[in-house]
């Protein structure tokens, strides 16, 4: 793997959009960092594949991650507190124990809700507690998303966020100037949303997922790429691994059992 062949990614949508199912689809083993409790039900890869995931669980709090043995496919790591993420950073940051290609942290919004727990409980924050606030979250933020650049497999942060209408545009929910900021910090930003499919006599045959990366296509939403036009505009029904290798190219995506057509048994 040519280590220049990774890609920093940021999701943001409304609910129930398929943020989290979306980050089921980054290359193969996945560390999720589940900070709102959604990958609990995650069974499969994408939207309706029938491709099962496999799972196992960590707690960074008893020690460092599992080492990957085929067994499993993601390693779900339930997230409660701001002292629990940056505990699992720091395992992360040693790229010589863990055997990771893919990090997804779901969801970033969430996750400041955690720091500001953290900083003042149920108190009021301060104007140096805000201060503080910025500054974990921006270090946060920026450290994994730089976890790619270091030796080892990793080839992908994926960073999921709240949407919110703020300045006349749908953007990152991020309280601060992290939200107007954070989507120049990611190589991709892109915003989700569902499409409803119909026949010709106006009856449902399904829905599409969209993922908007094209910066201005739509002037109310924040979205931007810098690939260099390897990827469209709108990318229709995404698959992270796959906008990985339309990219680089196919030699970017091993292990070979991302790719596998068949159901797992």
């Amino acid at each position: 793997m040519n280590k220049l062949d990774t890609l920093s990614v940021l999701v943001h949508a409304p609910a129930k959009t398929g943020k989290t199912t979306l980050g089921t689809t980054a290359p193969l083993p996945i560390c999720a960092l589940d900070v709102e409790g959604g990958w609990k039900f995650i069974r499969e890869a994408g939207y309706q594949t029938g491709i099962k995931l496999r799972r196992t669980v960590w707690n960074p709090m008893t020690g460092p991650p599992p080492r990957y043995d085929g067994t499993w496919d993601f390693c779900h790591v339930v997230i409660t507190s701001w002292n629990e993420l940056t505990q699992a950073y720091n395992y992360l940051a040693r790229t010589e124990l863990h055997d990771f290609r893919s990090i997804v942290l779901d969801s970033v919004t969430e996750a400041q809700r955690k720091l500001k727990a953290n900083l003042r409980g149920t108190e009021d924050m301060t104007i140096r507690d805000w201060g503080q606030l910025l500054v974990l979250m921006d270090a946060l933020i920026r450290n994994m998303r730089d976890l790619v650049l270091l030796p080892g497999t990793l080839q992908m942060v994926v960073f999921i966020a709240e949407t919110e209408m703020k300045d006349g545009a749908w953007r990152p929910a991020m309280q601060g100037q992290i939200g107007r900021a954070l989507p120049y910090w990611v190589d991709i930003c892109g915003y989700l949303s569902t499409e409803k499919l119909v026949d010709a006599n106006g009856q449902s045959t399904g829905k599409l997922k969209r993922l908007l990366i094209g910066e201005g296509i739509l002037p109310t939403v924040i979205a931007g790429e810098r690939v260099q036009g390897a990827l469209p505009d709108i990318v229709d029904n995404p698959r992270l691994t796959e906008m990985l290798t339309a990219i680089y190219g196919d030699g970017s995506v091993p292990p070979p059992t991302q790719e596998r057509k068949e159901p797992l048994t």
